[in-house]
């Protein structure tokens, strides 16, 4: 499990400066990714569905891109699109065109339903944490920020 998790974080360091994430938050931006991927493969090992695991990683990783954005002053999206990276479905995605190209329906189909499980699984998961962190701010002081303001 180690050399993936030092494989991702290398991985979204490159991805981070492909994208220029400013310098400064280059390392943060790898950091939230890598946890992403950690939680992933944590989950998966405790016997859950890859949506699952998909889901629960995503919102832990969007939430700690809302908190750094908020320490270190910067937009959540410089921690949030490179954070996804390690999650998003590719080889299911892969797997479903393969199979697609090789005339194999049932298993093209069933790739493709699990890719857009996993890619909404990530999506609702951002855009819960996305809408309920902001409300939980305003009621209680958190990461430096005044009560009120976000």
């Amino acid at each position: 499990m180690l050399p993936q998790i030092i494989s991702s974080y290398l991985a979204i360091l490159a991805f981070s400066a492909y994208l220029e994430v400013p310098k400064k938050y280059i390392f943060f931006s790898a950091f939230t990714g890598t946890v992403a991927w950690t939680s992933y493969l944590i989950i998966l090992q405790q016997d859950h569905s890859k949506m699952a695991a998909a889901f629960l990683s995503t919102a832990l990783m969007a939430v700690l891109s809302h908190v750094l954005a908020r320490v270190i002053k910067a937009p959540v999206t410089v921690f949030l699109i490179p954070g996804l990276l390690p999650v998003v479905p590719g080889g299911s995605i892969y797997k479903s065109v393969y199979y697609l190209i090789q005339s194999n329906q049932d298993l093209s189909t069933h790739y493709l339903v699990e890719t857009l499980q996993i890619a909404g699984a990530m999506a609702l998961a951002v855009f819960i944490v996305d809408s309920l962190f902001p409300a939980i701010i305003k009621n209680k002081s958190i990461c430096g920020c005044k009560k009120g303001r976000a």
